[in-house]
């Protein structure tokens, strides 16, 4: 088997090419340079037009007289009039002139152009001078309005007939006027294709700026969206743990009061500092995200988000602050994704914060989480002491929960129970996969 050696791309290119890839490059950085000089001073391109179109056919026909002189054949003096210095400059004048224009007024400038042609062809005059009528309507076809090309045409399809009168003599009309038109036909289609291939280049350059400027807005949205994210997770880890040290101090102040409570005063220090070091904790590793090092994150902030599995620890903390808790499960709750299962331990985590905050130490907590085939329920009922009741609840806490669930397509519900204290309720709808589980 024979092994091919990889050829690299741009080599293949300039062999393709037979070694033009770098004139080719050399020659698309000079149209660039080209093209910013024209945009910042479009008279000298002009000008420069001007000054060529004279050089290649008006200085010929002044120095030797014209296109037909005086030794030329007879019939072409007979079919031709020989015009005088000062009129030959007048008509050339009137023919490259309005070039100076052809982009800023092309139809003023073809109109010009096109006046003097025939009016220099009804005297029988003849220039090389004429090529301008064909510059005129290129320019007319790429910078000028569309709905002016009709007439135009029709203008030029007539003074070209004039010509084609004119050197009937020398050549069959039909010659003359398939060689005219087919001239006037070329630049027509030269000045609309580039036109066209311009607007294509404007069109892809807008839609690359559009798509550019909506990939900064979808980075806008996704920085928003991941900063209420972090608001919410940290408004639920400080707003619980500092609720517990809370509790936990005051019980520790109260206990240290007596010498038989040094214990339980003892036991309230060591439950706030295992508080304080879980939050900690949980603070790194919401906050590791925020970092612009690409060093891997360790110890704490590589622990994975709370789950169903953490709400017996969460319900432990809660008892040693004060609270009796009951917790009861149904259904298969290990079986549900992680993010669900994130979504029921901040919204338990923010309801038991919330009876921390208003019904004190000794309220009874009953916390039952019921996973059905298609709905998971959430019920955090406290039998405190209603002091809630008329307060409005629009704060980040009860915001947070609602935008949890609503990512779940749930309702929410948070308010007085009949028989006292509070009750939150939440339930989430479980899609296909978590469902089936």
């Amino acid at each position: 088997m024979t092994t091919l050696s990889p050829v690299p791309a741009a080599a293949a290119v300039t062999e393709e090419l037979g070694g033009m890839g770098p004139l080719v490059a050399r020659l698309g950085r000079a149209g660039r340079w080209l093209r910013g000089a024209d945009l910042a001073r479009p008279w000298v391109l002009d000008t420069a037009l001007v000054a060529v179109v004279f050089l290649m056919f008006c200085l010929p026909d002044l120095l030797h007289g014209g296109v037909v002189d005086a030794d030329g054949p007879r019939r072409f003096r007979l079919a031709f009039t020989r015009l005088p210095p000062a009129g030959m400059l007048a008509a050339q004048a009137g023919l490259v002139l309005p070039l100076l224009w052809r982009r800023r007024r092309p139809a003023a400038a073809f109109a010009a152009v096109a006046a003097v042609f025939v009016l220099q062809w009804a005297l029988g005059a003849a220039l090389h001078a004429d090529v301008a009528l064909f510059i005129a309507l290129y320019s007319l076809a790429l910078h000028g309005r569309p709905r002016q090309l009709p007439w135009a045409c029709a203008v030029m399809a007539a003074a070209l007939a004039l010509v084609a009168m004119r050197v009937s003599v020398v050549v069959s009309v039909t010659d003359a006027l398939f060689f005219l038109l087919s001239t006037a036909t070329a630049a027509l289609a030269l000045g609309l294709v580039i036109r066209i291939r311009r607007a294509q280049l404007a069109a892809l350059r807008d839609r690359a700026a559009r798509l550019e400027t909506e990939r900064d807005q979808r980075s806008r949205l996704a920085a928003a969206s991941e900063r209420a994210r972090v608001a919410r997770e940290m408004h639920d880890i400080v707003g619980h743990h500092l609720s517990v040290v809370i509790t936990l101090a005051d019980a520790g102040a109260c206990a240290t009061t007596g010498a038989a409570d040094s214990g339980r005063g003892a036991e309230a220090l060591r439950l706030i500092g295992d508080t304080g070091r879980q939050a900690l904790g949980e603070l790194r590793r919401v906050l590791g995200v925020l970092r612009d090092t690409d060093a891997p994150p360790a110890g704490p902030e590589l622990s994975p988000q709370p789950g169903l599995a953490d709400l017996d620890a969460l319900c432990h903390g809660v008892r040693a602050a004060g609270l009796d808790v009951v917790y009861r499960t149904s259904g298969r709750a290990e079986a549900l994704d992680e993010g669900l299962q994130l979504t029921v331990y901040r919204i338990v985590q923010e309801a038991m914060t919330n009876t921390l905050k208003h019904a004190g130490s000794g309220t009874r907590v009953d916390l039952a989480i019921d996973v059905g085939a298609d709905r998971l329920g959430i019920q955090v009922r406290d039998t405190g002491k209603n002091v809630r009741v008329g307060q409005r609840h629009d704060g980040q806490g009860l915001l947070g929960m609602r935008e949890r669930v609503a990512l779940y397509g749930g309702r929410l519900s948070a308010g007085p129970a009949p028989g006292g204290g509070w009750t939150v309720a939440a339930t989430l709808e479980l899609g296909p996969r978590e469902g089936a589980a």
